[in-house]
């Protein structure tokens, strides 16, 4: 059963920021309204459950999602997986591009970059996936590797990483007016040298706070739960939580939505 804490349960704990779990100063499992964990664990330099702003990332594995009553629900945002390397697109993309729009959610989409093709020709495929529509979040790159990628092991230098994922940034911001936003892991940020990347940042870290993971580094989105669950999703989806406070989320939507 997926543990869940509610705001008022961590009310009753001392709030957001007093110490939820066994070790005095640590945070476990838990949820901001309605999201939970089927693997919580606990959180010694700081947890997402203070920040008000959730959303979620999706690709074909989480099926059937009603979309009204995940936004209902306080999801405030979603990333969708549309495109992977040059040639293969994601089946549930423009069912869910459509059904989030339907509820307004704010949406984006991603692509799953892959080293053994040019940033050229993976921009182009992205771009002829997906629309270029006023009112979405900024397109996403997903830069990590696949160890056990049966088609593309290749692991290039940093400077070539640099190189082709800038020029897939740089055709992506001409297209859709919009500079993308990179995901990224906590062993790839630091094999590909991504503090050197000029880029606004969505990190993976799923068992400490990215000031302990990452440190120094800048971030907007924190992807802080793949065994996440949320109400209208029937299995479990990644959790991410915006860096500030609701002002400040929709600060940030209104310079960053296309226009």
């Amino acid at each position: 059963m997926a543990a869940v804490l509610s705001l008022a349960v961590l009310a009753a704990c001392g709030g957001p920021r007093g110490p939820v779990g066994p070790v005095p100063g640590s945070y476990i499992g838990g949820a901001v309204p309605q999201l939970g964990d089927t693997k919580p664990h606990v959180w010694t330099s700081g947890h997402p459950y203070n920040l008000p702003v959730h959303g979620v990332d999706v690709s074909r594995y989480q099926g059937q999602v009603d979309w009204a009553r995940a936004r209902q629900a306080g999801i405030s945002f979603a990333f969708l997986k549309a495109t992977e390397g040059g040639d293969h697109a994601d089946p549930a993309f423009r069912r869910y591009w459509e059904q989030t729009r339907a509820v307004g959610m704010p949406r984006g989409a991603y692509h799953f970059y892959y080293f053994c093709r040019s940033g050229a020709e993976q921009a182009a495929w992205f771009i002829a996936n997906v629309p270029r529509e006023r009112g979405t979040l900024p397109p996403v790159v997903d830069l990590e590797w696949v160890h056990t990628s049966r088609t593309c092991r290749f692991r290039p230098s940093p400077a070539e990483i640099h190189r082709e994922v800038g020029i897939f940034m740089s055709a992506l911001q001409q297209y859709y007016g919009q500079r993308p936003i990179v995901y990224t892991t906590v062993d790839f940020y630091r094999e590909a040298d991504l503090r050197q990347l000029p880029a606004e940042f969505w990190l993976r870290s799923v068992a400490d706070h990215p000031r302990s993971t990452y440190p120094g580094q800048r971030w907007t989105f924190w992807q802080y739960s793949g065994t996440g669950t949320a109400p209208g999703f029937n299995g479990n989806v990644d959790l991410n939580a915006f860096a500030g406070t609701a002002i400040q989320w929709q600060q940030w939507l209104n310079s960053h939505l296309s226009r």
